[in-house]
């Protein structure tokens, strides 16, 4: 199946099987997986922070972080398309008693300066303590513009506030810009960064920063239930992802680009947008299902969940871009 749903859905290589098969072990909640120490620290260097901490997802180390920055009580400013406020159950208010303040995105994914500004609470017992501004980049496929990043962290440290990114996919970012993952991750006191996503790996994240914050989400990731034991078996698969598969990014951005050209061709098909390795489309609602339905029978699979969003990945090759449109075509062809 030429699977479209997700970057997430890709299956470990032959060499990542072989690394994670191999990999040396120990019991990482007493701290002493070797596997886990190497990617913690190969982590945190690449992207220029003291220190790292690993996990087995994106949606818990993003929480964890957050409940290292904030208190019970405390709110953290956020985008109304952010994962971290759409799409992780809302576990910052459910499990950390944090309250989000959800800032509008601008069509380019930022959140604007004025209305950050703006969300700020007083000093004063009517409010939620504001702690943290959090972004994401990439945001539905969007590199978040450095010079924007640099503002509005300089802004929220102007008024006291801690930064956190959403670094899910902040290696598509620092490959789409040219810049390294440093770069990216600088302007932020904590960064969480995903593995099974367009780095292929089956599970993992590692969040990094300062040694006395990482410190705290050591903590809550235990109380979370992040806790793993012989996790190094895990900890090989995103070594491995970390030195061969990110510099192959950038094929991947090249497949959705192309992607979305083809796709263009098709009049009943609007591409409202490409940007990096996503396309987002639009459909006439009575061809969404039909379209969807089309296609597995051809061995493509598309999903409804985000709208229509096609994810490229590692496990879908130039070859099956042409695949995907000559398929799409023939629905239309048929109708």
């Amino acid at each position: 199946m030429i699977d479209l749903r997700s970057d997430t859905v890709t299956r470990p290589s032959p060499g990542m099987l072989k690394a994670m098969s191999d990999a040396e072990v120990g019991d990482d909640v007493w701290g002493d997986d070797p596997t886990v120490a190497k990617l913690q620290a190969a982590t945190a260097e690449r992207a220029g922070k003291e220190a790292g901490l690993f996990f087995p997802s994106g949606t818990q180390s993003n929480l964890a972080a957050l409940m290292a920055h904030c208190e019970r009580g405390d709110e953290y400013l956020v985008g109304q398309l952010a994962h971290t406020y759409r799409h992780e159950g809302g576990g910052a208010a459910v499990l950390g008693s944090i309250q989000p303040q959800p800032i509008e995105n601008a069509p380019d994914g930022t959140l604007p300066l004025e209305k950050i500004a703006a969300a700020i609470k007083p000093l004063d017992a009517h409010f939620a303590r504001t702690r943290l501004l959090a972004l994401e980049n990439t945001l539905h496929g969007m590199v978040l513009p450095a010079g924007y990043v640099a503002a509005a962290t300089q802004l929220a440290r102007s008024k006291g506030l801690a930064t956190h990114l959403d670094g899910a996919r902040a290696f598509n970012a620092a490959v789409a810009s040219g810049v390294s993952l440093q770069q990216i991750c600088a302007p932020f006191d904590s960064v969480s960064i995903c593995f099974s996503k367009g780095l292929g790996a089956p599970v993992g994240s590692v969040l990094v920063g300062g040694k006395e914050l990482l410190a705290r989400a050591h903590r809550w990731r235990k109380v979370l239930g992040g806790g793993m034991r012989q996790s190094g078996v895990l900890a090989a698969a995103c070594l491995y992802a970390l030195h061969h598969n990110v510099e192959r990014l950038a094929a991947d951005h090249a497949n959705a680009a192309a992607l979305a050209r083809g796709l263009r061709q098709i009049g009943e098909i609007k591409v409202t947008g490409q940007a990096t390795n996503m396309v987002f489309l639009q459909l006439p609602q009575e061809h969404c299902a039909p379209l969807e339905l089309h296609l597995k029978q051809h061995g493509i699979l598309i999903q409804g969940v985000y709208g229509a969003r096609l994810v490229t990945h590692l496990d879908v090759a130039e070859a099956d871009v042409g695949s995907v449109v000559k398929a799409a075509k023939s629905y239309f062809a048929g109708i």
